[in-house]
């Protein structure tokens, strides 16, 4: 894609991620920390891929003067997700529509902060038509525990499974988007209690579970 950038002169942009953080010694962590991640950890190779390509958007920034665009997104969600993708948000919705068990992973203090994906849109396009290279983060500094999210969020009265947990797993996630906020004038807008009845809405019509009246 940098090659193709390179031919044609575009402006590209990375979607790079907040696990470049790795398992942060800075909280909230901003875009000047570099990260302490397990090259070799299980779970590595995402880390690690985003973070060379980093790397290499910068190389052929500074070698041919291409327009790069860095955007360090953290947990997004939102309608459309794939129901059965892995991730927390999409796990909790779909086993509580479902009557499941909530699983989450020990010790259930782990933190992470959840941008709603209309506000993460918005920054994205704020930042390839602004003139910053980046990295910049994208996200939502509203910080929970996973246990906050499981009791509060979803259903109160809902039951609780504590499975293990994935090696090298982050235990604190909050953006400091002061860089966003200054250089490209971008908030998110939308709190997590508003958005996650519009994802569930959506959850529950493709699962065909109508709410119970």
């Amino acid at each position: 894609m940098l090659g193709l950038a390179k031919r044609v002169g575009a402006r590209i942009l990375l979607t790079s991620t907040s696990e470049v953080y790795g398992d942060p010694l800075v909280h909230p962590q901003d875009e000047s920390y570099w990260g302490n991640v397990n090259p070799i950890g299980v779970r590595s190779c995402y880390d690690e891929g985003k973070r060379v390509a980093e790397t290499l958007m910068f190389d052929y920034h500074r070698q041919h003067g291409i327009e790069i665009r860095i955007a360090r997104i953290f947990n997004t969600y939102g309608p459309r997700m794939n129901i059965d993708d892995g991730r927390v948000v999409s796990n909790f919705i779909a086993q509580a529509i479902r009557g499941e068990p909530l699983t989450v992973q020990a010790p259930g203090t782990q933190t992470r902060s959840f941008c709603y994906v209309s506000d993460m849109v918005d920054g994205l396009i704020r930042l390839m038509e602004g003139e910053n290279t980046g990295p910049i983060n994208i996200g939502n500094p509203g910080e929970f525990t996973m246990l906050e999210l499981a009791e509060n969020l979803i259903n109160p009265n809902v039951e609780i499974t504590m499975v293990e947990n994935t090696p090298d797993d982050p235990r604190q996630r909050k953006p400091d988007i002061t860089k966003a906020t200054e250089l490209l004038g971008w908030e998110p807008k939308i709190k997590l209690r508003d958005g996650l009845p519009l994802m569930e809405d959506d959850f529950r019509l493709r699962l065909a579970v109508p709410r119970k009246n």
